[in-house]
């Protein structure tokens, strides 16, 4: 955990239940007296939320789709998630870089090394805070088969142009996720999303109190 503030980052597929955990974290959270953010990426700030519409809607190669988020998760970090850590509050965001590695590196094959790049350059902190790389307290990963999720999310709305990709781009993307995960373990919580949902926020309620954050 950071000095003044606590940053949760929730990663996995669409249709692999990260929304109802966030939020119910975020009332736990509150209950504890916490001030709590509750934020997105790509979006989170007015600027980054016309990014994001770019990324999921518009055809672009990888590096316009990397550059994009980057830019976005920038004025994110200087906005929102910096100043919120800074002001001792909890911030839940629904997708972080780990997402970038995963859709962009593994799901679209983009560059790895150019991702650590620009993880580097856009995640680095002020020097008068340490000039140190951001990055979450925790990453809960709810993983999930692309097949499952795709089931569940069947009519439920118009999927954006990544949601429509087939199976075999989310098996990749699981593939990036894992990667990540395998890099920076102790930073992971593996989430098996294949499961009730009452289980799976069990899953999330060990992952913190493990880290002691939840009683």
């Amino acid at each position: 955990m950071t000095a003044n503030g606590l940053f949760i980052t929730f990663e996995g597929i669409d249709g692999a239940g990260k929304s109802t955990h966030i939020e119910g974290l975020a009332q736990l959270f509150r209950a504890q007296g916490r001030a709590v953010t509750l934020t997105r990426e790509p979006g989170g700030t007015p600027l980054a939320e016309k990014l994001r519409n770019m990324v999921l809607n518009d055809r672009m190669d990888a590096m316009t789709e990397a550059l994009l988020v980057f830019a976005a998760r920038r004025d994110h970090l200087q906005q929102v998630i910096e100043p919120a850590l800074s002001a001792g509050s909890v911030v839940l965001c629904d997708r972080f870089t780990d997402a970038t590695f995963a859709y962009q590196g593994g799901g679209r094959g983009f560059d790895l090394a150019l991702l650590d790049v620009l993880e580097k350059m856009v995640q680095t902190t002020a020097a008068d805070k340490g000039g140190f790389i951001r990055q979450p307290d925790l990453t809960v990963w709810f993983d999930l088969p692309a097949e499952i999720a795709a089931r569940r999310l069947a009519g439920t709305r118009a999927p954006d142009k990544f949601e429509a990709q087939p199976f075999e781009f989310f098996r990749r993307v699981a593939a990036g996720y894992r990667q990540r995960m395998q890099a920076s373990p102790q930073r992971f919580a593996r989430i098996n999303a294949d499961s009730t949902r009452d289980a799976v926020w069990q899953q999330v309620l060990q992952a913190l109190r493990y880290r002691g954050w939840m009683a």
